[in-house]
């Protein structure tokens, strides 16, 4: 697959809320995710492997509340990255607080598959 293709999948997965799916279908297996912040109950920005990344994932969903959610792009940028913009409505259950995220997710592909990807949001807001 093309990363324009690759992109495409993943939005409209992310679109349908099927953020998991897109990680057993798109990422490699070594994916090293990056966030912009340490986030709570870890001790480091990154996570390597794709039970990590799972791991990670499963958290996000298990403590927050969305209330809604929209995915833009993909935005390619050569031939092995592409961009996204997410922008979600979410209540973090553990504090009760709602808030409005916004993130843009730079992706890297090789051999056909995602090996890294990379969030940039304001933290704290």
């Amino acid at each position: 697959m093309s990363v324009q293709q690759i992109g495409t999948q993943l939005c409209n997965l992310c679109r349908e809320g099927k953020n998991l799916d897109a990680l057993d279908q798109l990422y490699a297996d070594n994916i090293v995710s990056v966030e912009a912040a340490v986030m709570p109950g870890t001790t480091s920005r990154v996570s390597e492997g794709i039970a990590a990344v799972r791991g990670k994932s499963e958290w996000w969903a298990e403590n927050n509340e969305v209330h809604s959610a929209s995915v833009e792009g993909p935005f390619p940028h050569g031939d092995d990255r592409f961009a996204v913009l997410f922008d979600y409505d979410v209540t973090f259950k553990p504090m009760g607080s709602r808030s409005r995220m916004r993130e843009v997710a730079v992706y890297t592909v090789a051999e056909g598959k995602i090996v890294r990807e990379e969030f940039f949001y304001a933290s704290g807001s």
